[in-house]
């Protein structure tokens, strides 16, 4: 199915009648009318049907199956027991699972009163008296939030209908703590939300086992805005659909594209054409080229134009690592437009924090004059309804092509506007015209200048003077901890490797990248150790100047332990030199070249052949050894292959003796550097 406009007439129209009070909060919540997406499934969803649903972030998924779950449940006719569940919700990130919870909760909390007035028994008599219905209730499960155990005591004593958590979780609840408690022999819907990330290898094993313990009368529903036609039908056997409806929700927009020559010669109309785009139809998704230098100072100077041009308040900026968010979030605040308050969302802050900082950030008062700015990596990219965001921007693109969109969709959502950026380096601009194979159009934008004015193309190959700037300020700060320094030489190391591991890798090239130049845009103070540096041209790059022997630590635990350990470096003992020996060995033998490796390889190799032919030999002598008299000519036999290649007895002695004075090593009878010299030339 397609569709070109953010909407598909009103709730009325649905072919199913809803629940009163269940309309009643979907108008209470700003939704007059249907998305695309909930005219196409709530129907069928609704009619028994199992739904593969691919549609656009912001599109209102998340409604398409909250509606027919609850309703679902409230038609039954008996009631389920205290310990059957009837919805099961699996999502791949704890944001995910909270906020499809609220929505529940949201609607639960505004059902009328679960339980009627108890009746007088003559009244209970009468035929025309009815007591009120018993409405589901949500269970949320997500890791750390609460031991498995208290889990179940929650699930038992609040009686919930309705579980939503994330896969390992659920797999818990179900096979593990609650595998003799927990019934799933009533379920009757199953909805897996960001199937396509559900189905990667990551959550595959658990996802398995889970659907294995579900009963296959049920309703299954896969929801994603990148579910492409190969993830779903080589998955739909095993996630157990049977003759799903597939519901596609294409955004369309109009294109002007060639001119119509009139016959005087002049151009009258250009040719509209239509494009099909996997973004919001109403979202301005721009790239900007620049140099790796550049990257930091262009990413304030988009966020100045925002907030000043664009009255824009509320933003996102994806990078490509925890410990750049980290590292960001910490030294960005000078650089940023006035009164801006910064957020940090990853995967390594505790659950708790995690939830504290989206609220937060969400219920801000942003306003042109006192931005908020989220500082985010990808577990932030799907799902995640944030309010109000108005602009993206991708300081590092995603490893994984599908996050591009994700990210995206975070701002111009349920018809709003919204804006997109993205910074490239050098070659990955290449990575445009990647994307707009996959239907994600981008619009070039010129880097700025320092006033705000649009750069000329001459001017594209100069670094901006305020490269210098911008990288003092951060040194500076730097300089105050050398906490910040390590967090620093941590995000420039992470960046690196989660480089190099990016899944359009013939564009994202480590060794094409200018890594002195975003080592600048970093603010480091001296280039880290490591292999990607050894061979690079350091020009135009300066250390620090600093004095590393008294570059403190502020917290006095840390500062404690550096100098502990800069005394015990001066003054090693014998003890220490050894274990300095041991650890430098084993480090020259990883990091020993590819090429050292293999002819040690191929030592091992020849070694191991001889030792064979060795074995081979010896049975045949002793073969030979104890041949009859008759058999005079098979031992001669023997032993002209024995001799056949020449020489060969003599490598037989060495042998056995190395293995003899290998035995003397082993009982200690030998020093092993003795017998290393001995045999090297094997």
């Amino acid at each position: 199915m397609s569709a070109s406009t953010a909407f598909a007439g009103k709730w009325a129209s649905l072919p199913v009648t809803l629940t009163p009070w269940i309309l009643d909060v979907i108008h209470s919540m700003g939704h007059t009318q249907m998305t695309p997406v909930q005219a196409s499934t709530i129907p069928l969803f609704m009619k028994h049907k199992d739904v593969v649903v691919e549609a656009v972030t912001g599109s209102g998924k998340t409604l398409a199956f909250v509606i027919p779950i609850l309703e679902k449940l409230i038609r039954r006719e008996h009631k389920l027991a205290k310990n059957e569940i009837g919805a099961l919700i699996i999502s791949p990130t704890r944001e995910l699972a909270t906020q499809i919870h609220s929505i529940f909760s949201l609607f639960l909390s505004s059902q009328p009163s679960r339980h009627a007035a108890s009746p007088s028994p003559d009244e209970a008599s009468g035929s025309n008296v009815q007591l009120e219905p018993e409405y589901p209730s949500p269970l949320l499960m997500i890791s750390s939030d609460s031991p498995p155990a208290e889990d179940l005591q929650r699930f038992l004593s609040t009686g919930a209908d309705i579980v939503i958590g994330t896969p390992g979780r659920v797999e818990e609840f179900l096979l593990g703590k609650g595998k003799n408690v927990v019934s799933v022999k009533e379920l009757e819907v199953l909805v897996l939300d960001e199937a396509d990330r559900l189905l990667d290898l990551g959550f595959q094993a658990a996802l398995s086992r889970i659907l294995t313990h579900l009963p296959k009368q049920r309703r299954t529903g896969l929801f994603s805005a990148t579910m492409t036609d190969a993830d779903a039908l080589s998955e739909l056997v095993r996630v157990g659909l049977r003759n799903p409806a597939r519901i596609v929700v294409k955004v369309q927009s109009k294109k002007l594209k060639g001119k119509t020559i009139a016959a005087d010669g002049t151009t009258k109309v250009e040719r509209e054409v239509i494009e099909e785009r996997r973004i919001p139809a109403n979202l301005q998704n721009y790239y900007m080229p620049c140099l790796a230098s550049e990257k930091l100072v262009q990413l304030t100077r988009i966020l100045r134009y925002e907030v000043q041009q664009q009255k824009s308040a509320r933003f996102i900026v994806y990078f490509a690592t925890c410990a750049c968010v980290d590292y960001f979030y910490r030294v960005l605040s000078p650089l940023m437009p006035p009164n801006t308050t910064l957020f940090s969302l990853h995967g390594h802050l505790p659950p708790s924090a995690r939830t504290r900082t989206l609220a937060n950030f969400a219920t801000s008062a942003a306003l042109p004059s006192a931005p908020s700015v989220l500082l985010a990596t990808d577990v932030a990219a799907r799902g995640l309804d944030l309010p109000n965001v108005d602009v993206v921007i991708q300081f590092d693109p995603p490893a994984d092509p599908k996050a591009f969109s994700h990210r995206c969709g975070r701002t111009a959502r349920a018809g709003r506007s919204g804006t997109a950026w993205v910074l490239f380096v050098g070659r990955e601009v290449d990575y445009v015209e990647f994307m707009s194979v996959r239907k994600i159009p981008m619009k070039e934008r010129r880097p700025f200048n320092k006033d705000g004015s649009v750069r000329c193309g001459d001017d594209m190959d100069a670094e901006d003077p305020e490269v210098q700037t911008a990288m003092q300020t951060i040194r500076e700060k730097l300089l105050t901890d050398r906490a910040l320094s390590d967090k620093a030489v941590k995000a420039f190391v992470s960046f690196a490797r989660a480089y190099s591991k990016h899944e359009a890798s013939y564009i994202f090239r480590l060794k094409d990248l200018d890594m002195v130049g975003l080592a600048k845009s970093f603010g480091l103070l001296r280039l880290p150790r490591m292999p990607e540096l050894k061979k690079l041209s350091r020009d135009g790059w300066q250390d620090a100047d600093v004095d590393w022997n008294t570059f403190a630590y502020v917290d006095k635990a840390q500062e404690t332990k550096r100098l502990a350990e800069a005394a015990a470096k001066a003054t090693p003992t014998a003890e220490d030199i050894e274990r300095r020996k041991a650890a430098n060995a084993e480090k020259q033998k990883l990091n020993s070249a590819w090429s050292d490796k293999m002819k040690q390889r191929e030592e091992r190799d020849k070694r191991k052949e001889k030792k064979d032919r060795k074995k081979k030999w010896l049975k045949a002598q002793e073969a030979a050894d104890t041949a009859t008299p008759d058999q005079t000519g098979s031992k001669r036999g023997l032993e002209d292959v024995s001799g056949e290649s020449g020489g060969e007895g003599d490598d037989w002695a060495e042998l056995a003796r190395e293995e003899r004075l290998a035995k003397r090593v082993k009982k200690g009878h030998l020093s092993q550097s003795r017998f290393d010299a001995e045999f090297a030339d094997l």
